[in-house]
C-alpha cells in the first residue's frame, strides 16, 4: 500500500510538473502603461530539477541565461525589450504597448551547468484606454536599468514623484535604459552607472516645482553647464541614488498638441494633359583629349623615364673586371688568385685517388714556377718555407 502512494505521488508531481512548464502566463495591460515581467530563476530551476528538493534534500542554483522572441517570428515586439545582466542575475522583460493587441512570447531558459532547457509562453493582452493627458520624463543619473525594473524600486521612485507632483493620481508610463537614448557606456568601476528615464503621466497639471523647469533661468543655467540649483521645496528624493537630474527633466503635454495633418486626398490616378513630350537637347561635345593626355600620356612618360634611369644605374655605371683589378691592391689580387688556384687544384685530386700530392704541401718550393730546393738542415722556425726567388711580386710581400 505504501508503495502504491508513492507511485501516485510520483505521478501526481509529475504530471504537475509538466502542466506547469507547459501552462500559458496570461497577463492583461493597458496602452500607455508601462509593462514589467520579471524572469525568476527559482521558477525555471524547479523545472529543471522538480524532484531534487523532495527527495534529494537539495536547491540547485544554476547559472540561466534567457532568451525571448515572439512566437513564429525571431525578434521580440518593437515595443518590448529584454534585460539580463548576468547568468546569476533574474531576466525582465519591459516596455509600453503603443496599440491594443495580442502578443504571444516565447521564454527559454537555458541552464549553463546541465545545459537543459525549459520553455514558457507569455500572453501579453494590451487593452485600449486614455494616453494620460499629462507626462514628465525625468532623468536618474545613479541607476541601472536592473535595479529599477523591480515592482519594489518602482514604488519608491513613483512616491518620490508623487511628492513632487503633489498627487496621488501618478503612473508610469515608461522606463528606458539611457544607452537606448545615445548614452555613452560608463567606466567599469565604482559610482559610474547608466542612468535610466523614468516617464510618468497623470490626469492633474504640473506642479510649480515642475513648472519652474520651463522658466527662462532655468534653462539658462543648464545651458551655460553650471550647477543647478533645486527649487526651493522642490527636493523630495528620500534615497539619493533616486534623486532625478532637473536639466534633463522634460514636460510633454498631449492636450495641446498640434493635430494630426489631414490625409492625403485620393486622386483618379490619371495625369493631367500637359501637352507633347519634349525630350531634352544633346549635351555639347566635349573634348577629351586633354584628359587623354592626363590620365595616359603623362603617365606613360613618367614611367619610360624611370626605365631609363634604372638601366643607367643597373648597366652603365658596372666598372667591369679589368677596371677594379687595376684599383686593387696586388698584395690582395696575389691573395686572391692563390687561394682561387689552390681551390681549382683541390677540386682536380678529388676526382682521382691516385693523384701526386699537392705542390703546396711540398717543402722548400715556389708556388708559381714549381721549382724545388734542397731542404734545409735547421728547424729554425724563423726560416720561411717558400724560398723567396725572382718573383715580381717579392717587393710587394710582408717583411719582418
Amino acid at each position: 500500500m505504501a508503495g502504491y502512494r508513492s507511485w501516485v505521488f510520483f505521478l501526481t508531481v509529475c504530471a504537475v510538473s509538466f502542466l506547469g512548464a507547459t501552462a500559458e502566463i496570461k497577463v492583461t495591460i493597458p496602452v500607455g502603461r508601462l509593462f514589467t515581467y520579471e524572469l525568476l530563476r527559482e521558477t525555471f530551476q524547479n523545472d529543471f530539477e522538480p524532484l531534487s528538493k523532495l527527495y534529494a534534500g537539495r536547491l540547485y542554483d544554476d547559472p540561466m541565461v534567457f532568451k525571448c522572441n515572439r512566437q513564429n517570428f525571431p525578434d521580440l515586439p518593437e515595443w518590448l525589450r529584454f534585460t539580463q545582466r548576468h547568468p546569476y542575475d533574474n531576466g525582465f522583460l519591459y516596455g509600453t504597448p503603443t496599440s491594443p493587441g495580442k502578443s504571444i512570447i516565447e521564454i527559454y531558459a537555458i541552464n549553463k551547468r546541465s545545459y537543459e532547457a525549459a520553455r514558457h509562453i507569455l500572453v501579453i493582452k494590451a487593452t485600449a484606454e486614455k494616453m494620460l493627458p499629462y507626462q514628465a520624463e525625468f532623468f536618474i543619473k545613479l541607476r541601472e536599468i536592473e535595479k529599477v525594473l523591480p515592482s519594489s524600486v518602482q514604488d519608491e521612485i513613483k512616491q518620490d514623484l508623487q511628492k513632487l507632483w503633489q498627487t496621488e493620481a501618478l503612473e508610469i508610463v515608461n522606463i528606458t535604459n539611457a544607452l537606448d537614448r545615445g548614452g555613452r557606456v560608463p567606466l567599469p568601476l565604482a559610482g559610474h552607472f547608466e542612468g535610466v528615464y523614468v516617464k510618468v503621466g497623470s490626469e492633474q497639471y504640473f506642479s510649480q516645482c515642475l513648472l519652474s523647469v520651463m522658466t527662462a533661468e532655468h534653462q539658462k543655467q543648464c545651458a551655460t553647464g553650471a550647477k543647478v540649483k533645486v527649487p526651493g521645496g522642490c527636493n523630495f528624493c528620500n534615497i539619493p541614488s533616486n534623486c532625478i537630474t532637473w536639466c534633463k527633466t522634460e514636460l510633454i503635454d498631449l492636450t495641446t498638441q498640434e493635430p494630426a495633418p489631414p490625409a492625403p486626398t485620393m486622386g483618379s490616378g490619371i495625369l493631367e494633359d500637359g501637352g507633347d513630350f519634349d525630350p531634352p537637347e544633346s549635351p555639347p561635345r566635349r573634348d577629351f583629349l586633354p584628359d587623354y593626355i592626363v590620365t595616359v600620356i603623362v603617365p606613360l612618360i613618367l614611367a619610360i623615364i624611370l626605365c631609363l634611369l634604372l638601366a643607367y644605374i643597373m648597366f652603365g655605371r658596372r666598372e667591369g673586371v679589368e677596371k677594379r683589378n687595376a684599383k686593387t691592391n696586388q698584395i690582395q689580387l696575389y691573395h686572391h688568385h692563390t687561394i682561387h688556384g689552390n681551390s681549382d687544384e683541390l677540386r682536380n685530386m678529388a676526382g682521382e685517388r691516385g693523384a701526386p700530392p699537392p705542390l703546396s704541401t711540398l717543402p722548400m718550393f715556389n708556388s708559381r714556377t714549381g721549382d724545388r730546393a734542397p731542404p734545409l738542415q735547421s728547424d729554425s722556425p724563423t726560416i720561411p718555407l717558400i724560398m723567396a726567388q725572382h718573383d715580381p711580386y717579392s717587393d710587394t710581400l710582408p717583411r719582418k
